[in-house]
């Protein structure tokens, strides 16, 4: 039976002495709330009428699944000096040969890993998740993202969220598909998406293909969206279409996204970590590749100046009243403090004050 099996697939060794025949496609993600792109997935495409997961079964079968992935992110990195501004690239890498030496000499090729997300995909047993976290922490070290995939399908993927605390969570495709007529696929969604949050991660509802599951996650405050009904993969980097994002803005505008605390929004001061500080707080310490690292803030009763950890970090699109009620459960000594907005790739947009964010919920109320 093996013997049969392994005949019917492809085989894909002559792929990597010709690599040309490995090519990328590039679908949108996009940003809900702005109706704009994002950031692009790569993904790769094959000779002939086989899906790319047959190839790279065909590729585990004769033991070059490494090769044959360090190949597709070979190629993904290469493209990430063209990709369009303020935009990210997601390549996907099987966590089980992350560790591998074709997986890491492909990702050796970009040392400054900013722009680039990582998303871990399939559901093979990884056997060492503190080895596959440490793995992880040097690219984020190197400026990636960490992104997973299919989350809420099992027991594996929970737990992988939990030791990995990705910074972006993709919805298991189940789950988005035909939302918008089962509410237990909703409330699982939600479920997710409170946990993201508090593991300050961007929640992906992948595979959206109807205008009423779009308008479902958008109800839900999702900020990120796949599939293709936003826009399909294409050899290039291709914007969202007009049409797309009208639809986009009229179902954001339906489930009243105004209640974000987008409006509450204040600007604020940035300055590298270890060199010299702003002699006003506040103030956002940023790290080496960009990320939000503490604040510099002053104690209104001594007004002496002081670094925090940056304990809380939101979207735009967050509820006001999430945002209020996630800010009042953390630690007594952070309790009070601002709350970091980035946007989809870590950038500091401003900082939202627990004085503002109270006010705004008790208006609604």
């Amino acid at each position: 039976m093996l013997g049969t099996r392994t005949t019917r697939l492809p085989d894909c060794r002559p792929l990597l002495a010709d690599p040309d025949d490995l090519t990328l496609v590039f679908q949108p993600i996009v940003d809900l709330a702005a109706a704009t792109v994002a950031g692009y997935e790569a993904l790769a495409r094959f000779p002939g009428s086989a899906g790319p997961d047959v190839w790279f079964a065909a590729a585990a079968e004769v033991g070059i699944a490494a090769e044959l992935e360090a190949l597709a992110i070979h190629k993904a990195l290469a493209a990430v000096a063209v990709l369009p501004p303020n935009t990210f690239l997601t390549v996907n890498v099987s966590p089980h040969i992350l560790g591998s030496a074709p997986v890491q000499e492909a990702l050796a090729t970009r040392p400054d890993l900013r722009r680039v997300v990582v998303e871990l995909t399939e559901h093979t047993p990884v056997d060492d998740l503190a080895a596959l976290r440490r793995q992880t922490e040097e690219l984020r070290e190197r400026g990636a993202l960490i992104a997973l995939d299919d989350a809420g399908s099992g027991y594996p993927g929970l737990q992988r969220l939990a030791v990995l605390r990705p910074q972006i969570v993709k919805l298991d495709r189940a789950l988005v598909s035909d939302a918008d007529t089962d509410p237990v696929r909703v409330a699982l969604a939600e479920m997710l998406g409170e946990f993201a949050g508090r593991i300050d991660a961007r929640l992906l509802a992948e595979g959206i293909e109807t205008r009423a599951e779009l308008a479902a996650f958008a109800q839900l405050g999702v900020p990120l969206g796949q599939g293709w009904l936003l826009g399909r993969p294409s050899p290039g980097f291709a914007p969202l279409t007009p049409e797309a994002a009208r639809l986009v803005r009229a179902q954001v505008a339906r489930a009243q996204l105004t209640d974000s605390v987008a409006g509450l929004l204040r600007p604020v001061r940035q300055c590298t970590l270890g060199e010299d500080t702003p002699a006003i707080p506040p103030a956002v310490l940023v790290g080496p590749q960009g990320e939000p690292a503490a604040l510099l803030l002053s104690d209104p009763r001594t007004a002496e100046i002081y670094t925090a950890p940056v304990s809380l970090r939101v979207h735009p699109t967050t509820d006001i009243s999430e945002a209020l009620q996630r800010a009042l459960t953390r630690p007594p000594a952070q309790r009070f403090d601002p709350v970091i907005c980035t946007d989809p790739s870590g950038n500091v947009l401003g900082l939202l004050r627990i004085e503002d964010l109270a006010s705004a919920a008790r208006a609604r109320h």
